[in-house]
């Protein structure tokens, strides 16, 4: 490291480097008088000479962990943070007033470093296990330095490696736990070296050419599975057929398809929330995941890591981090209760979810108020989710889905939000949310898509709160907020009977004039900006809707109903018809059934959607001319068809004026 690279270590990155209590101990020991005295060698190396003895030298070329301290410390010490901290406040200043100048913007790309540069950076060792990984596959997602954010930084499926001093790979950051922090910083530096090569940002490295013993019959095994619940229906699916799915998923998990034993998963739940007249089972949810498999299953022959979910190690400890967060929803069943707490992960840059299940017994009915008490890692449940955490016992999974344990004792600490949401990076605090959604860019289509829980939580800088109303037929609360740079944001909350008193909270919070942030999940619909709310953060604090008390009898202002467009209105019905298809079995439709898919497809016709009337009416006539089983085909097609079309119709079609309507 040169002295010009100690001068761009911020108090943040030293913080990742070691941990906040020795930064801020160092600084109060320079503020006091007890720093070091500074010199600097003719071979670049900076000495510092402290008040108890201790001598610290940082050498040219060497990272902070492996400089040179006559103290017992292991690791990055106070002292050296310290020296580095009084080098920056020694160094020769800036010019002062108009022309004075910020540290110069370095644009630049881990993808410089070869083979035996990461070799001789983070040990040979390392480089032969990430070898192994993208011998395996694994995706990952780049972000190019930019004057306002000058660190580039790499999404992996675990976890996300920073690059905060340029040139330098001895200062990369990450969030995995030490031993494997060479393995995934040469991970990183490889899907630069991708990105840069195909010139994206989203890339899949290594792995499209090999596949596990097995990998291919475990997905042709859920796929027929997937055909035989398509043509026998929901009804006739029983306890053997469940534990059928259940191998399937085992299968999938052992050749390392996370994504397509995901889709098995959420697929044998619905079967059991069916069986069970829980309200989560949906057919058009079952056709989704039908449909789901068969698209992982055509798309594996170009993108097979992308698409069927990365090799990478389903689970990767995490070091001392610190989480903020965002929320929760809760949900469940006449059976069970479940949590999904949202935390922003500031220094990776992305969100997180932690998940809990409890089983209910007879005549238990919790609430979401009344679960809000229940205690998490020691703290009430509510306290949670309005927190910061820091912890030194996390994992994180592929799909970001998070796991805290307490551990021994002061491992985990969990102390008020505070003004948190206001200090996280721009990448999840959004003040433009239009420009976001802009360089977010083109994502695949949602059947293929990683299945990547808490992709789209963000928290939305509000400047102002407008048009508060409540949809009785949609059971919706609508707002309309402005971010600063003056986007709207079309706030929709749909009600949750197991948390009556939530819009009526939700309401009031908007209401009151002093809104100054909202979390949620970020999207679009209808060519509109739409924000579905976990949290509001207001003057007085954090407020979760879900855990408000209260019966929800609040009379609320209504508004009327947004009514859909023609082509919405045709695909939505179309797959309507098509699921309800799905949950019959098409081996046991009856003439109505029939019927109503043929005149679905007069409806696409009629609206102008040719290749879907067509993709339709290729199913009706396979059924009539050679039956169920050649049918099969034709359904998934259809399906396939529709759902994007929708999906994309959604994202980009414009709302309609109100004269229009």
């Amino acid at each position: 490291m040169t002295r010009a690279d100690l001068l761009v270590l911020t108090p943040e990155t030293l913080a990742s480097l070691a941990n906040r209590g020795l930064v801020k101990r160092a600084e109060k020991d320079l503020a006091a008088g007890s720093g070091p005295v500074v010199t600097t060698g003719d071979d670049g190396t900076v000495r510092g000479a402290f008040p108890d003895g201790t001598e610290t030298a940082l050498p040219a070329g060497t990272a902070l962990d492996a400089a040179d301290c006559s103290c017992a410390a292991p690791g990055v010490c106070r002292h050296r943070i310290a020296l580095v901290l009084a080098y920056q406040r020694s160094a020769p200043s800036a010019p002062e007033g108009p022309q004075a100048a910020e540290e110069p913007f370095t644009d630049w790309s881990p993808a410089e470093f070869d083979d035996d540069a990461l070799g001789r950076a983070l040990g040979r060792s390392s480089v032969t296990a990430a070898r192994r990984t993208r011998d395996r596959g694994y995706t990952a997602r780049v972000h190019r330095p930019t004057a306002g954010d000058p660190a580039p930084r790499v999404e992996l499926p675990t976890c996300t490696v920073r690059f905060p001093v340029p040139h330098e790979l001895g200062y990369a950051l990450c969030d995995a736990a030490a031993p494997l922090r060479g393995e995934v910083v040469t991970l990183a530096v490889w899907a630069f070296r991708a990105a840069d090569a195909e010139q994206v940002e989203e890339v899949t490295v290594g792995g499209r050419r090999t596949a596990p013993a097995g990998a291919d019959e475990a997905l042709r095994a859920a796929v027929a599975l997937a055909d035989e619940l398509l043509l026998d229906g929901v009804p006739q699916a029983g306890p053997v057929f469940t534990g059928s799915l259940r191998r399937a998923e085992q299968a999938l998990t052992a050749v390392s398809h996370h994504w397509p034993a995901g889709a098995v998963a959420d697929l044998r739940d619905q079967l059991e929330a069916y069986a069970a007249r829980a309200s989560r089972y949906a057919p058009e949810r079952l056709a989704l995941l039908l449909a789901e498999l068969h698209a992982r299953h055509r798309g594996a022959d170009r993108n097979r890591v992308g698409v069927l979910g990365t090799s990478e190690a389903p689970v990767t400890p995490l070091r001392r981090v610190r989480l903020v967060a965002l929320g929760c929803r809760i949900g469940g069943t006449a059976r069970d209760r479940t949590a999904e707490t949202y935390f922003a992960h500031a220094e990776a840059g992305t969100a997180l979810v932690l998940r809990k299940r409890w089983e209910l017994t007879d005549y238990q009915a919790p609430t979401g108020h009344e679960l809000s008490s229940r205690r998490l890692l020691g703290s009430p449940l509510r306290a949670l989710a309005t927190a910061n955490v820091v912890s030194e016992h996390t994992a994180r999974a592929a799909d970001r889905t998070v796991v805290l344990s307490r551990g021994r004792i002061a491992a985990t600490s969990i102390t008020p939000v505070g003004s948190a949401w206001t200090e996280l990076p721009d990448s999840l605090l959004l003040r433009d949310t239009a420009a976001h959604l802009r360089e977010a860019g083109e994502r695949p289509p949602r059947l293929i898509r990683p299945r990547v829980a808490a992709e789209a939580v963000r928290v939305i800088a509000v400047d102002t709160v407008d048009d508060i109303g409540y949809d009785p037929a949609g059971q919706r609360l609508e707002a309309l907020l402005r971010d600063p740079a003056g986007n709207p944001v079309h706030l929709r909350a749909e009600y949750n009977p197991l948390c009556p008193g939530g819009l009526d909270a939700l309401a009031a919070d908007l209401a009151d004039g002093q809104v100054r942030c909202v979390s949620g999940m970020l999207g679009r619909a209808r060519g509109r900006i739409v924000l579905d709310p976990l949290a509001v953060l207001t003057s007085k604090g954090v407020t979760v809707p879900d855990f408000a008390p209260g019966e929800g009898d609040t009379s609320l202002t209504t508004i009327g109903p947004r009514p859909s467009d023609p082509i919405t209105t045709a695909l939505e019905s179309a797959l309507t018809a098509l699921a309800d298809a799905a949950h019959h079995g098409i081996r046991h439709l009856t003439g109505t059934s029939r019927t109503t898919l043929a005149d679905t497809a007069a409806h696409l016709r009629r609206t102008g959607l040719h290749t879907a009337a067509r993709l339709v009416d290729a199913l009706t006539g396979t059924l009539h001319a050679q039956g169920a089983t050649a049918a099969v085909p034709h359904w998934v097609a259809a399906q396939i068809h529709l759902t994007t079309s929708l999906d994309l119709h959604q994202e980009n079609a414009p709302e309609r004026p109100a004269a229009a309507r």
